[in-house]
């Protein structure tokens, strides 16, 4: 049997290696040749439980925004202070449509990623997109424990959430599927992504007949 995955240098995840259950393969079967793609605000937890839920279905993990950080060597805050927002966006978009277009991963984007319309096409065209949904409360509650979210930089923090609420959420809504996130425990929410996509965008595939991994790169774009 195979270990469990360890995070690389370049915050990917290994590929576990252990033998993978009836219900995990026929997932990864009804996938085909995409990925995961989690969506949803900062604090919805698609990190921690995009890492959870790679381990699941034996796939690699990928953080977009640690990626976008390796590629521009510096942190996301630097970037936006440096370079500006709309700098930002433009590299998250090359970002997302490199790492969709490599092989079937379970990707973590950023809160900003799928309300840009590129990048949102993007996601579509390699990825099954999982909205993480929480409430203010939880949201607030966690982003206080890290002092990394750039656009929360402001006098009041909770009416920029709140107003991030209320843009975001209707765009975010489109994705393929949504599973709320709460506090407790995050297998769960794994388990809930899985119910959901087996009853919604992964069913629909399999009646489709899904297309099966080539070994070969789609849509790939330099991350220049």
């Amino acid at each position: 049997m195979r270990g469990l995955p360890e995070g690389n240098e370049h915050g990917h995840q290994a590929v576990l290696t252990l033998d993978r259950d009836a219900r995990a393969e026929a997932i990864l079967a009804a996938l085909g040749n995409r990925s995961i793609a989690l969506v949803g605000l900062m604090g919805a937890g698609k990190t921690v439980i995009g890492r959870r839920l790679a381990a699941r279905l034996g796939l690699e993990f990928v953080d977009t925004d640690h990626e976008i950080e390796i590629a521009a060597a510096m942190t996301i805050p630097e970037i936006f202070q440096r370079h500006g927002e709309a700098y930002f966006r433009d590299r998250e978009c090359r970002v997302v449509a490199r790492v969709i277009g490599v092989a079937p991963r379970v990707v973590a984007t950023g809160g900003g990623a799928f309300i840009h319309a590129a990048t949102r096409a993007a996601v579509r065209s390699g990825a099954v997109s999982v909205w993480l949904k929480a409430d203010f409360e939880v949201l607030m509650r966690r982003v206080r424990k890290r002092n990394n979210r750039p656009i929360l930089y402001t006098s009041d923090p909770e009416g920029t959430m709140r107003r991030l609420i209320d843009i975001r959420y209707p765009v975010y809504a489109q994705a393929d599927a949504t599973v709320i996130s709460r506090d407790g425990s995050q297998d769960q929410v794994v388990q809930d992504i899985l119910a959901a996509l087996e009853a919604g965008p992964l069913r629909a595939a399999a009646e489709l007949g899904a297309q099966p991994w080539s070994g070969q790169p789609r849509n790939l774009e330099p991350d220049e």
